[in-house]
């Protein structure tokens, strides 16, 4: 059962945004702080990616762990309400993932996927990305 309202419950919910969000804010100033220069979430490009680095052809994602479905334990958690509603959502977001990541690397984009659990070890989040944006 819920602890909440159907009202309470209702804004969360609307309070949860799809852009701007605070890992995206992190990851955003990481690549920055390693001097690239990026475009936010062109929608010319299969998934619209959050990061797109035009000139290198790289894109990097920032999905939540919970939404996507991370195997870590913020992703693990199950709704206990409307099981069946949150788990097709669930599972259509990493189906359509899968997806937009194939047609992204079929032209020939380089994709980094960033979990939100991730951006809570900010040093070792700032190693992957470095050594993402620096492989060829």
């Amino acid at each position: 059962m819920d602890n909440l309202s159907k009202e309470q419950r209702s804004y969360c919910m609307s309070r949860i945004r799809a852009k701007d969000t605070m890992p995206e804010l992190i990851v955003r100033r990481i690549v920055h702080r390693l001097g690239y220069r990026f475009r936010l979430h062109r929608r010319d490009l299969p998934g619209c990616p959050d990061i797109v680095l035009p000139r290198h052809r790289k894109a990097i994602f920032v999905h939540g762990c919970f939404w996507h479905m991370h195997s870590c334990r913020y992703g693990q958690v199950a709704p206990t309400t409307n099981r069946n509603y949150w788990g097709r959502k669930r599972k259509g977001n990493v189906q359509r993932d899968q997806e937009e990541l194939r047609a992204l690397r079929h032209l020939g984009w380089k994709v980094l996927i960033v979990w939100e659990c991730w951006t809570k070890d900010v040093p070792t989040l700032e190693r992957r990305v470095q050594q993402f944006l620096t492989n060829i």
